[in-house]
């Protein structure tokens, strides 16, 4: 029997000797995780436009768009929006994953155009990120034991709540650690 265990609901807090600038200071949240890889969304790194200027780029018409800032959710596929939204039943998007604990990661175009009629998920309750982060098999599993990084159970008001710049360090207090205290050096006891 495998003794594989997911991290899926999880956040990843990128430890201070990250290297890779990609995900140096990161704290992204893993929407999926099993033998096959994991795939997650950054959700601290806001862009320099916002969702109006999105919208815009786009061509979508915005009569009363949604308010908010745009995040780099990783390098894969930078060209596609990714949505991570609180789940309501009388919402229904054309590419919408539930992804658990009332969470959903939708990628269909009518999400956004939903958010710049005034519609949509509510402010407070939503990301928009564009591209993800992916592992291979194996991959992120192989960075934890490296000690690259740590995980602890998601907590929605963190990732709603919490201004962008404080995530990660709130994510790391959860589990009772100031990333400040932490050596920028990696090794194994």
């Amino acid at each position: 029997m495998s003794q594989y265990s997911s991290l899926r609901g999880h956040f990843l807090i990128a430890m201070p000797h990250m290297q890779d600038p990609l995900f140096a200071s990161s704290l992204s949240y893993i929407c999926e995780h099993d033998e096959e890889g994991a795939m997650g969304v950054i959700i601290n790194r806001p862009l320099d436009f916002d969702l109006p200027s999105l919208f815009s780029h786009l061509d979508i018409d915005a009569d009363n768009p949604a308010q908010g800032p745009v995040y780099g959710g990783g390098p894969v596929a930078r060209e596609r929006g990714f949505i991570l939204h609180r789940q309501r039943m009388d919402q229904h998007w054309a590419s919408t994953v539930s992804i658990g604990e009332g969470l959903c990661l939708t990628s269909s175009l009518d999400i956004l155009e939903a958010m710049a009629h005034g519609e949509g998920p509510e402010r407070d309750e939503v990301i928009v990120a564009l591209g993800y982060a992916g592992w291979g098999p194996g991959q992120l599993d192989a960075e934890i034991l490296r000690n690259d990084w740590l995980s602890c159970p998601a907590d929605l008001d963190i990732m709603f709540a919490t201004p962008a710049e404080q995530r990660l360090q709130a994510a790391a207090t959860s589990l009772g650690v100031d990333l400040s205290l932490l050596t920028a050096h990696s090794g194994t006891a």
